[in-house]
This record gives C-alpha cells, structure tokens and sequence, in this order.
C-alpha cells in the first residue's frame, strides 16, 4: 500500500521542509515492514482565482485528481476526528488488509476543501482544536505515519 500527502501549497526551503523530509523517509523505511510500498508527497500549486469559493473547488479538483482509484482518504479537518495514534495505525492496518492501493491524506489550502470531496473522505482527520499553519500540519502528519508504522512493526519509538 502506498502512502501519500497530498497538500495544497508548497513547503519552502528551511527546518519545517528538513523535518518533513526526515519524518517522510523513517515512516518510509520503517512503513516497508508493515507492508508500505512508500511515502509520498504531492504538492498542489494554490488557486490564484479571486473568488474564495472558487479557490476551493480548484484546489480541490487538483487534490482529487491524484487520489488513486480505490483508495482510502483522509482528509485533514480541524472540525473532524481527533484519534490517537495507536487509531490511525489500526485504521492504516485495516486499509492494507482489505487490499487498499493507497491511504491518501488531503491537506487543503488556507480556505478549505469543497463539499464534494469532504464527502469522500473515509476519515476526517483533527490534530485538536487549534489552528495549525499548513508547515506544522505536514510534519505533525509525517511524524504520526512515521509513529504508526512504529507501532505496526513494534518498534520502540512509540512507548505510549
């Protein structure tokens, strides 16, 4: 099974961009004993439309554009589902046993994802209530798929 982040928005050079890389590549090595292919990230160019509706739905016909067909999506929604990372490991599990090509995790931009594809989404994915910048929600992300593939593979990365 595949695993991709798929975010609106492109990370620049610097420690958030050094930090995702480093989450990326442990939950990649770690993830291939736990039946992971890989950890990708696609990076969708921003709407430059004026219309705040408009933004939405281009961005969000880019995101849906690189879901593979079958796949298991997760869209990360500060109004959706706050689990704990044992959760997310049993849900990527499950995925993979019932024959998933790939988990795909939607990072919208600035003003969020239109219905249609909210409506998709087999998980609607919170770290908490706070606002979090688009940098440190790709990390937090990295990191628990890197802390899930730890836990499927019983490493002692996660003591929680």
């Amino acid at each position: 099974m595949r695993l991709i982040v798929a975010a609106v928005g492109r990370l620049k050079r610097g420690p958030e961009t050094e930090l995702a890389e480093r989450y990326r590549k442990r939950a990649a090595q770690t993830g291939r004993q736990a039946g992971w292919r890989d950890v990708e990230i696609i990076e969708i160019r921003e709407s430059r439309a004026d219309d705040v509706g408009k933004r939405m739905i281009e961005e969000s016909i880019a995101l849906a554009n690189v879901v593979p067909q079958g796949a298991a999506v997760v869209l990360l929604d500060a109004k959706g589902e706050n689990i704990d990372s044992a959760g997310l490991a049993g849900l990527l599990s499950n995925w993979r046993a019932g024959d998933r090509p790939a988990a795909v995790f939607l990072i919208g931009g600035a003003d969020g994802l239109a219905a249609s594809l909210r409506d998709k989404a087999a998980l609607r994915l919170s770290f908490g209530a706070a606002t979090w910048p688009h940098q440190l929600v790709r990390v937090m992300l990295l990191e628990q798929l890197y802390r899930a593939a730890t836990i499927l593979t019983g490493h002692p990365y996660h003591r929680g």
